[in-house]
């Protein structure tokens, strides 16, 4: 494959702050490679690099004679008055395309992209629809090489599988940043990972995340053998400098500057192999309540548009939900009804006494004038966390946070620093409903593991609207899913949910018969009657769930108690007996919202 870019030895510093050195990055023909790397290591500097926006502080960076190069940076922004037409024209006139190919090129591309208004203003947008214009405005130019910087952040899961197939399809290069781990799977055939813990700032590998993994693994492997063999063979070296050996003769001053070097080299790998992580810990309430809140035939319309329509639903203690749809289809809008910030159209909610939520917002902002102190301690030096007073630049550090840092204003941190400021600041609220509503964007992928972490083991009921596919898998263990149309259905998990979107697509597609003059209007659908067998196994699912959750707070119990800790036998027992009845729960809450929906819809 003919090489397209060649970035030499490439560093970028911000004042005294170093992002990275002596970093090399080739992209050749037809490659398609997943750029990732923790907040604040250089991925978009090295990026905007790439595509000549900026200039390295050393090394170089040499593209291809004639390059077409297009980049779209992460948050895509146009100027009022600007519509989809005059971009797209504006894109193609500095491509120098022939003013005779503009239509025809204009209409493929944004058919493509799903535009079908192209006098639209495009800074009345969503975020995603902001995306797929400026991914738009990159292809119409028939690039050689597409950067891509956090391309899912704000499209829905249609538009992200969208881009999957465009980049699919496409024989195009890309270098693309992202966070989004199942993204990556689908698109990438080349991973590099941007950190300092690596000798030359950068690992890569071929293949796809997975497969980075694997080859991030192996690498780690042999780093910790290498970095074990060097410890002793400093430890002996230093004991031999001990006992002063003569510096004067040639073989000794030789070992004594071995000695050096190694100690150095070990001195190198310490620094760049030490990992600090943030540290998450949602609190909860602690109540008893089974059921929190319940939705019985809820229906929510604006502006002359159905959101939803009919949906009955019950949130229950411990229940990780996971809501999905298309942008529009009213998923904010359920977490605004379970706020209690809007009412429904129609239907009734139902609360738990003093409910108590904490309500994680999409549109997320932080006062830029403000310290990072007084963000995350407004009243004093010190917060109260889990009736513990702890001092603000220790609560900082729990979030990665420099002692420096915090007397810096909001305005200075990046995008990730910022959803962890939010995060910090939900933390001091103990509650017995989270409502995550995109809580991944910025996040780097380490910092997502964290926060998975933390909600599969937060005691109270969560609801999470995420575009990022791995994350719901992972948490949710009931989807409530939002088509855009009016209807929403319940399922046990993200892949279910896809399928029956699938199915009615595919029932759209298919010729329909011949229609009456006077087609009677519409019913609404008669609700589904369970079984014989199904109504008795529902009957008796609350019990069995109560009873279940019983078994787990006893198995909790045992782990937390000392003798237990202290036994190897008693512990693998409670621990066994833990996970046992945990999936148990897990279970029968998935089954109880399967019956519900063959009621419900």
């Amino acid at each position: 494959m003919a090489l397209l870019l060649n970035a030499q030895s490439v560093g970028k510093s911000f004042g005294a702050t170093t992002l990275f050195r002596d970093v090399s990055f080739t992209v050749n023909e037809g490659d398609r490679i997943g750029l990732i790397g923790p907040n604040g290591s250089g991925k978009s500097t090295l990026l905007k690099m790439l595509s000549g926006e900026i200039d390295p502080d050393s090394g170089q960076v040499t593209p291809r004679k004639n390059l077409r190069m297009a980049y779209v940076e992460q948050d895509s922004q146009f100027h009022d008055g600007a519509t989809v037409r005059t971009i797209i024209e504006a894109a193609l006139k500095r491509a120098r395309v022939p003013e005779a190919d503009w239509e025809q090129r204009l209409r493929s591309i944004l058919g493509l992209a799903g535009f079908t208004d192209f006098e639209a203003e495009a800074a009345a947008f969503s975020g995603g629809w902001k995306k797929r214009l400026a991914i738009a405005e990159a292809l119409v130019q028939h690039p050689d090489l597409l950067l891509l910087d956090e391309p899912t952040n704000h499209l829905d899961l249609a538009g992200i599988e969208w881009l999957e197939d465009l980049l699919g399809a496409e024989s195009f290069a890309s270098v693309i940043i992202s966070h989004d781990r199942y993204f990556l799977e689908n698109t990438a055939t080349q991973m590099a990972e941007l950190n300092r813990a690596y000798p030359n700032g950068m690992l890569r590998s071929t293949g796809n995340y997975s497969q980075f993994l694997e080859a991030k693994e192996e690498f780690l492997h042999a780093q910790a053998r290498h970095q074990e063999a060097l410890e002793n063979r400093v430890r002996i070296e230093k004991e031999w400098l001990r006992r002063g050996p003569k510096a004067r003769a040639t073989k000794a001053k030789a070992r004594i500057d071995n000695a050096n070097r190694l100690i150095a080299e070990l001195a190198d790998i310490n620094a760049r192999t030490r990992t600090v992580t943030a540290n998450f810990d949602f609190t909860a309430s602690g109540r008893q309540t089974k059921r929190l809140v319940e939705f019985e035939d809820i229906s929510y319309s604006i502006e002359g548009k159905q959101l939803f329509n009919n949906l009955s639903f019950n949130l229950t203690a411990g229940m990780r939900v996971g809501l999905v749809g298309p942008n529009g289809s009213g998923k904010t809008t359920l977490m605004r009804l379970l706020t209690g910030e809007i009412e429904p159209t129609s239907g009734n909610i139902r609360r738990a006494n003093q409910l108590r939520t904490t309500y994680f917002e999409q549109n997320r902002q932080l006062d830029e004038n403000q310290t990072l102190r007084r963000a995350l301690a407004p009243d004093s030096d010190a917060v109260v966390y889990q009736d513990r007073v702890i001092h603000v630049a220790s609560w900082a550090a729990r979030f990665l946070f420099t002692g420096e840092q915090l007397n810096q204003p909001v305005s200075r941190l990046s995008g990730g620093e910022r959803a962890r400021v939010l995060i910090a600041q939900l933390m001091l609220q103990p509650a017995d409903l989270l409502l995550l509503d995109e809580p991944t964007n910025d996040l780097d992928i380490p910092t997502l593991e964290i926060l998975e972490e933390t909600l599969l083991e937060y005691p109270g009921s969560l609801v999470l609207v995420t575009h990022d596919r791995y994350m719901l898998d992972r948490i949710a263990n009931i989807v409530i899913g939002l088509d855009g149309e009016g209807n929403a259905a319940i399922f046990a998990d993200y892949s279910q949910w896809e399928a029956w979107i699938e199915a009615r697509e595919q029932l759209k597609k298919q010729p329909r018969a011949t229609e009456p003059k006077d087609p009677a209007p519409p019913q609404p659908p008669a609700k589904k009657k369970l079984s014989y067998l199904e109504a008795r196994e529902w009957a008796t699912l609350e019990h069995r769930i109560a009873e279940a959750e019983e078994a787990l707070s006893k198995a909790r119990a045992m782990l937390e108690d000392p003798s237990v800790a202290t036994d190897a036998v008693r512990l693998q027992i409670a621990l066994t007996e833990t996970e046992a009845a945990q999936q148990s729960i897990d279970t029968l809450f998935a089954r109880w919202a399967e019956l519900e929906a063959k009621q419900t819809l």
